[in-house]
């Protein structure tokens, strides 16, 4: 049987940290699907946005606390396509440019860029491809008509042969669109070529927006206002809209999926809704000298010197000096609420005595949405801490170069997200592929491959009552947390150097057999992309 040829469309694709055209975990993900695809030559085409400024960086200001920054950004390792179309956005005409990045550069699968910053168009729309999420309602829809449509014609105009569209979160809705009219209508040919990835249970991670202000926008391409609120809703869902026009869907873990369907349980009709669990390339994210470790000495010696490499980078960056021989703790992701940063510093005291003793030394990095007052609030917090703490770092930005140097740098991975809400997380696996343990809420993928005491530690291993509050949920983990650090954690990495090792390698295998992204990628093909029967 014939392999089907994808067309895989993403807000954010990051396949290497020359190309900041990511904010994330998603981005993160996507990028190691394009990379495993390209390794594996499975036939996929990514379509994404040129993001100009990125999703922005993050720089701490003479006052002391962090300020967002926008730097524009030159590729000239892109290949110019030569391909500019034109689209309607809000009844004006939008010309959007193609740059390509080949497969030879970085070895992902070929991906298509998006930009509108080209002397054809009027300012207002050369802005459009500015910043990645856009907080504004109205640069956001138009953001997602060039993702999605001006992608898909793009494609076309490249002569680009694809049997399915695989729409990574909901944001490319206007591809499937763009596919109804070329079936004229017909829903069911649209299904029969289209599949789709939720990512998240969180509320704010399921885009919706007035029906009418889309149509305005031309979202909906010459599809009726009638029929797109059957299909999305009046207060359009982009998620619920996607589960109903695709003829498959995926979760990214198993508990994920079980989320998520419960979650949209109520939309009828809607495609099934599977599993498929998050990864991430081996080959970008484990340290080169791992494999080669042989006795426990090799692999504590050689994160030793992963410390000492991390440590170098943070001395330089914020003066602060910190000692490979402490145990070294790492929260880095985004700050959002529910991923919890601050959880770890509930009681200043005692994390304070741990500090002073030197038992543990801390290091968080993150960024936060430009909106997220309680993100921004969240990181100035842990900024003021690690001011009056000399083995406390906080970095600004979480780009892939600086998540490497982390995850290879760390003893644990501490992963703190309330659950059900981390709909997979991927950090926490390629810090697993460097020897780092996973401390971690039983959420996401860590259900599925973080074994208790065996290549990690699960923070509050007897899941909580789905009705407690928020305040009862963070007392309960906060408790197992440090209690796992201070009588599980500690001894094992000062007194049983042998036991440690074992830890680490147990981490690094499991990593490697399950969640490198060349499974995921054959998984996808498997069972979203060509169906398999008798």
């Amino acid at each position: 049987m014939t392999l089907p040829t994808v067309a895989y469309f993403s807000m954010e694709i990051g396949v290497d940290d020359s190309l900041h055209t990511y904010s994330g975990g998603l981005g993160f993900l996507a990028g190691s699907h394009m990379l495993s695809a390209g390794q594996l030559n499975l036939p996929m085409v990514g379509v994404t946005i040129l993001w100009a400024n990125g999703y922005g960086d993050q720089q701490i200001n003479d006052h002391g606390e962090v300020e967002i920054v926008y730097k524009k950004r030159e590729y000239p390792f892109l290949t110019d396509t030569g391909i500019t179309v034109e689209v309607d956005i809000f009844g004006e005409p939008v010309q959007v440019k193609a740059f390509k990045l080949e497969k030879e550069k970085f070895g992902a699968a070929p991906i298509y860029l998006l930009t509108t910053d080209i002397p054809e168009n009027k300012p207002q729309h050369r802005q459009l491809t500015n910043v990645l999420y856009d907080s504004d309602q109205r640069t956001r829809i138009s953001q997602e008509i060039i993702l999605g449509k001006a992608g898909y014609l793009v494609l076309e105009a490249s002569h680009e042969n694809f049997d399915l569209v695989h729409i990574n979160e909901g944001h490319a809705l206007p591809a499937l669109f763009e596919m109804l009219d070329r079936y004229a209508g017909n829903l069911d040919q649209v299904r029969h070529h289209a599949v789709f990835t939720t990512h998240t249970p969180v509320t704010a991670g399921n885009e919706s927006h007035p029906a009418e202000l889309l149509a305005e926008a031309g979202f909906f391409g010459k599809t009726p206002l009638e029929k797109a609120i059957y299909l999305g809703g009046h207060d359009f869902s982009l998620t619920v809209a996607a589960l109903r026009m695709c003829r498959i869907a995926n979760g990214v873990s198993q508990l994920h999926g079980l989320v998520a369907n419960k979650m949209w349980e109520w939309v009828e009709p809607r495609c099934p809704i599977i599993a498929i669990t998050n990864a991430v390339n081996l080959h970008y994210w484990q340290d080169p000298r791992i494999p080669a470790c042989q006795t426990a000495q090799d692999i504590i010696g050689l994160k030793r010197e992963m410390k000492k490499d991390l440590f170098e980078f943070i001395h330089n960056e914020t003066g602060k000096t910190l000692d490979p021989d402490v145990l070294t703790l790492v929260w880095a992701r985004r700050f959002t609420q529910y991923k919890r940063a601050g959880l770890i510093l509930t009681d200043p005291d005692r994390i304070g005595r741990l500090l002073g003793d030197k038992k543990v030394q801390l290091i968080f990095a993150g960024k936060f949405h430009p909106n997220d007052t309680d993100g921004r609030e969240t990181f100035n917090h842990i900024l003021r801490y690690a001011d009056a703490m000399p083995s406390v770092a906080i970095l600004p930005n979480y780009e892939l170069e600086l998540s490497r140097k982390l995850k290879k740098g760390a003893d644990i991975w501490l992963n703190t997200p309330l659950r059900p809400l981390e709909a997979s997380g991927t950090s926490g696996m390629s810090a697993n592929m460097n020897g780092a343990i996973h401390l971690t809420t039983y959420d996401g993928w860590s259900v599925e491959g973080t074994f208790h005491e065996i290549n990690g530690f699960i923070i509050n291993n007897e899941a909580y009552s789905n009705t407690l509050s928020w305040e009862e949920c963070n007392r309960l983990d906060y408790e197992s947390m440090m209690y796992l650090l201070e009588e599980r954690i500690i001894p094992t990495y000062y007194e049983n150097h042998d036991h440690w090792a074992w830890l680490m390698y147990n981490a690094i295998h499991t990593a490697g057999a399950f969640f490198h992204s060349d499974r995921m990628a054959i998984e996808y093909f498997n069972k979203l992309y060509k169906p398999i029967h008798l």
